[in-house]
């Protein structure tokens, strides 16, 4: 499909009227459709419950105090999924009124008024201002099961994914899966240009709606959009097949769903079921990127995996498969952050669809996703994030898995683009890094644990408060070591002091804590001078 066919395409917002976006855009600047505005109406509970998909919080409090307003109007319509009346809808946007938010495909007639067909969102990207985005609505504003093409908005995963994305700048990158389009509108803020794609035309129907409506904030020219962004139907990697990137991000359709021998593509939640069996998407993509990176480029995504019973009905490790799924050429960071069992996954994803609704057809649901699981040995399913780069030049240097479940800062790509490149220093220098010179990081506190009576702490802690807030557990030679890092000396001669204080002899001494420094250097509670 080209860019007019994406642009009126229907029962999607219709994007081919220029003047009739830009009137849409002068109408909720004037009512003041932002963010401070909306959480100024709604107060601070009504505005978390709305962050929960709680909506009567939001109605009661402005159908009390601001029920007259426009900016009450359009946010009932288009967040609260109400109905309202013409006199309304022409009082709260004069320019385009009735007529213009129809021929925008935003809202359609229903009982004695009428009712919004999209949803508005605000979103702060890397753009200077906020953005309006156009999605579906949810479950909790217009109830009932949502549609297999439904086009999500702006939820806890995009904005994840977002917060973990390098931000370095670049010529080209691609938004795999662009939904709505989120990550690409952050893309654009460091990327000259942009690829975005979806096997969902629609989604594409939304995203070019979303990219024009908001062009000056974006900074881009609405007549000539293909200078910026190319919008591309497909799965996976075929829309860019011979194409390479500088970066890639990308929120697949990674749920696990049972596969069916009766089932039709258009039966399918595209948005976030790939059609494949188990992990097989995941795996898939992450053994196809490394086709479409250039060398020294990266890729940031979500991911699930299986993690499959083993004989003695334990799980296996859960990183054992997912080390499996990454080519030797490229450098790996995978971060488990949480894990649940099949039952509470298949739970999650039925209410995600709001197909708990008939209770027959959900338990022939529940029970094929628990069947599907028992198949093939699953005994847990992971989630987590995913980072992978193409070698620059020889081998990779960086394989990292570990699990960090417990909460972190974020945005989190500073603290990944930092480590990454501490990891790259630490290959390149090799035994050289003893001539550092260290301090300890200006976020790192240290804890010390003793018994009541005791001589000596029994635990010594350094605690990292920012980033991936990172506890590392150190003995008597660590501690005294990062106490000692003022600069002054050099790693190699902090070593030699230690050994001839507290070494004793051991024949390891010296190299079990130059390692022990340098696993503090790569996590980033150490650095350079």
């Amino acid at each position: 499909m080209n860019a007019a066919e994406f642009s009126a395409l229907e029962d999607a917002p219709q994007s081919s009227d220029l003047q009739l976006l830009e009137r849409l855009a002068e109408d909720l600047t004037a009512i003041g459709f932002s963010y401070d505005e909306v959480s100024q109406m709604l107060g601070e509970e009504a505005s978390a419950a709305l962050a929960r998909d709680q909506i009567l919080p939001a109605l009661r409090v402005i159908e009390r105090d601001a029920a007259d307003t426009e900016l009450a109007c359009a946010f009932r319509i288009f967040q609260l999924g109400r109905t309202e009346e013409a006199a309304a809808l022409n009082k709260a946007f004069p320019s385009l009124k009735v007529d213009g938010l129809l021929k925008l495909g935003l809202i359609e007639p229903w009982a004695s008024g009428y009712r919004a067909t999209v949803a508005l969102t605000l979103h702060s990207s890397d753009a200077d201002g906020e953005l309006w985005v156009a999605h579906d609505l949810g479950a909790h504003q217009r109830p009932g099961v949502l549609r297999t093409d439904h086009v999500l908005g702006i939820g806890q995963a995009s904005l994840t994914l977002a917060q973990i994305t390098l931000r370095e700048k670049v010529d080209r990158a691609l938004d795999l899966g662009t939904g709505c389009g989120i990550q690409l509108f952050h893309l654009l803020g460091h990327a000259n240009h942009v690829t975005a794609t979806d096997l969902s035309a629609r989604a594409l129907a939304f995203t070019r709606f979303n990219l024009l409506l908001n062009h000056k904030v974006l900074k881009l020219d609405p007549r000539n959009l293909q200078d910026r962004v190319s919008l591309l139907r497909g799965s996976l990697f075929e829309p860019v097949a011979g194409q390479k990137f500088d970066l890639i991000a990308s929120n697949p359709p990674f749920v696990i769903t049972p596969r069916r021998a009766t089932e039709r593509e258009k039966d399918r939640f595209t948005y976030r079921d790939g059609g494949m069996s188990g992990d097989r998407l995941v795996s898939t993509l992450i053994a196809q990127a490394g086709d479409y990176l250039n060398p020294g480029a990266s890729m940031q995504m979500l991911s699930n995996w299986e993690i499959h019973r083993l004989d003695d009905d334990s799980n296996e490790p859960w990183d054992r498969r997912v080390k499996s799924w990454f080519p030797e050429d490229l450098d790996v960071w995978v971060i488990e952050r949480e894990q649940t069992t099949p039952s509470v996954y298949a739970e999650t994803w039925l209410r995600d669809a709001s197909q708990t609704e008939d209770s027959s057809s959900y338990a022939a649901a529940y029970n094929a996703y628990l069947d599907d699981f028992e198949s093939r040995g699953v005994g847990a399913i992971g989630f987590g994030l995913v980072y992978f780069r193409k070698a620059a030049t020889g081998a990779a240097t960086l394989r990292r898995f570990e699990q960090i479940t417990h909460p972190i800062e974020q945005p989190v790509a500073g603290t990944l683009q930092r480590d990454i490149a501490m990891a790259d220093e630490l290959a390149a220098a090799g035994e050289a890094f003893r001539d550092w010179h260290l301090l300890v990081a200006d976020d790192v506190t240290e804890e010390r644990h003793q018994r009541p009576g005791a001589e000596h702490p029994g635990v010594i802690l350094l605690r990292q408060g920012a980033g991936l807030r990172r506890t590392e557990l150190l003995d008597t030679a660590q501690a005294g070591f990062a106490s000692a890092c003022d600069g002054d000396l050099s790693v190699a001669q902090l070593v030699n002091a230690l050994d001839s204080l507290i070494g004793e002899g051991e024949e390891d001494f010296t190299e079990r804590l130059y390692e022990a420094v340098s696993r503090l250097l790569r996590h980033g509670l150490l650095r350079k001078m």
